[in-house]
């Protein structure tokens, strides 16, 4: 039986390389995508191709502007000749003293994760749509939701729409795509390792589990969103954060 192929963006590190290499581990030819470190990316694929019984690829490409991701979506197509899930993950944040923070940064935030989450969804999720079959899994987050950080009230309001993207999208491809969203609280990546030891004391203890997530933890619910298991949840925003009060 053909392999199926997922497709991640942002993938160089963190939950985006855990993700792929969870799906790897499940079967699945992997295409794994990012626009900042090549090496980092090939990484990835290296890992993937040399550990699991699949094939691996990688594509740099800036996913916020439209001809990128038409390029992108004809080189998995040269690959595979298919796409059966879609990840949209790339995001950036940049945390700024909201009276410091201009116009450009919070344009430059939504910019990056919004558009980048409608042009995977549209030109991917058209391609899957006319094949009658396929899911794609926004990440978003619960900044979107019930977490407020006034630094990132550009991340915290891209994550939002995403949310509604994900409710647009599932209603506009129905019944052959099937959309939803993930929302993860706090994750133990790099990334939130830099933290302020202060604030993830004070973060930790708003958590019943009393825990950041492991990023293994996460791509285990996005794996069983991708799978055939997953045949009748659609347009649903899935907060996975330990309990957070």
């Amino acid at each position: 039986m053909e392999r199926k192929v997922a497709v991640i963006t942002g993938a160089r590190r963190g939950l985006g390389a855990s993700m792929a290499t969870a799906l790897a581990r499940r079967g699945y030819n992997i295409v794994v995508n990012d626009f900042v470190e090549e090496r980092e990316l090939l990484n990835v694929v290296k890992n993937i191709n040399d550990n699991y019984d699949v094939e691996a690829l990688g594509v740099m490409a800036d996913v916020k502007e439209e001809s990128e991701v038409k390029r992108f979506l004809e080189v998995v197509k040269k690959k595979f000749g298919r796409v059966d899930v879609v990840i949209n993950n790339a995001a950036l944040v940049e945390d700024i003293e909201l009276e410091f923070k201009k116009t450009e940064d919070f344009n430059r935030i939504l910019t990056n994760n919004v558009t980048s989450t409608y042009l995977m969804s549209k030109i991917f999720g058209r391609f899957m749509y006319t094949n009658k079959k396929g899911k794609i899994i926004n990440i978003t987050s619960t900044n979107g939701i019930n977490a407020y950080f006034p630094t990132s009230i550009d991340y915290d309001a891209s994550k939002a729409a995403i949310i509604s993207l994900t409710h647009n999208f599932a209603l506009e491809y129905a019944p052959y795509v099937l959309v939803n969203a993930v929302a993860p609280g706090w994750i133990n990546t790099e990334m939130n390792q830099d933290l302020p030891i202060k604030v993830i004391k004070e973060e930790t203890e708003k958590i019943f589990l009393n825990r950041f997530a492991e990023p293994a933890e996460v791509a285990s619910l996005v794996c069983y969103l991708a799978s055939d298991d997953c045949s009748y949840i659609n347009g649903e925003i899935i907060k996975i954060d330990g309990g957070y009060r």
